[in-house]
Parts: C-alpha cells; structure tokens; sequence
C-alpha cells in the first residue's frame, strides 16, 4: 500500500510545531560571557561582539527600618541652600530611613574587561544585552 502524502505533510508540520511551541515556551536562552577591552565574547559563540548593550535597572530599594543621627550647622531649604537668619550651630539631626524610591542601578560603569557576565542574544543573535555581572 502507498504511503500518504497527506499523512507525511501533516507528520511533519506537527514535528515543526512541536519544536517551535518548545522554543517559545522554553524562554529566552541567556548565555554566559566575558567582557573584553573592546568589546563583548559569548560563551558559545565564536566572534566577540563590539557592540553590545547593557541593562539599566529602576528599582526601589527596602532597608530594615533604621534611623541614623547626624549633625546639621544650619538648615537649608529643598535645594540645600542655607535658609538665611537661620541658626547657624551645630545641632543633631535624625533621619528616619527604610526605603528608597526611583534608584537607578547602572551596571555598566562597574564592568571591566574579565568580568564575567550573563547576556541575552537579541535581534536574531546580532546583538545582546548584559543583564548582570556573575561573581562565584
């Protein structure tokens, strides 16, 4: 008996389905690196990237509640300019402190050639973003 054409067609765009919802739900790979004087090498791939892109996080930071107690010579207004007739000696201050909004984390003054990075390959591999540094 022949085999079905109908029966191979469907095989196969089944098979491509499969690979390609495995992909899609398997995430963004991400790749370990290493940062160079001019520029950036994958793990796995053979060229080093020169230009690539680094994440630039906004984040609020939470500290245990704390306090700390410093010492002011005059006061100020919101611009740190002193209040003029103010007192000017010294008097103890203290701040209450458990959070802090709209804190920019910029990775990428802090990275060097040799450091090790994790990075996400975008636009189809041309290029990638450092997402952190990895430290063991």
């Amino acid at each position: 008996m022949p085999s079905d054409p109908f029966k191979e067609l469907t095989s196969l765009l089944d098979n491509r389905m499969k690979n390609q919802a495995a992909q899609a739900v398997s995430g963004t790979p991400s790749e370990l690196g290493v940062v160079t004087s001019t520029g950036l090498k994958l793990d796995s791939f053979k060229h080093e990237i020169r230009d690539y892109l680094v994440a630039d996080w906004l984040v609020k930071l939470h500290f245990p509640a704390r306090s700390i107690i410093v010492t002011s010579t005059s006061p100020v207004d919101a611009q740190g300019n002193e209040l003029p007739g103010a007192v000017t000696s010294p008097f103890l201050t203290r701040y209450n402190i458990d959070e802090i909004d709209q804190v920019r984390l910029e990775l990428k003054v802090g990275l060097k050639p040799g450091d090790r990075v994790l990075a996400v390959p975008v636009n189809g591999g041309q290029d990638a973003v450092i997402i952190c540094k990895v430290v063991s």
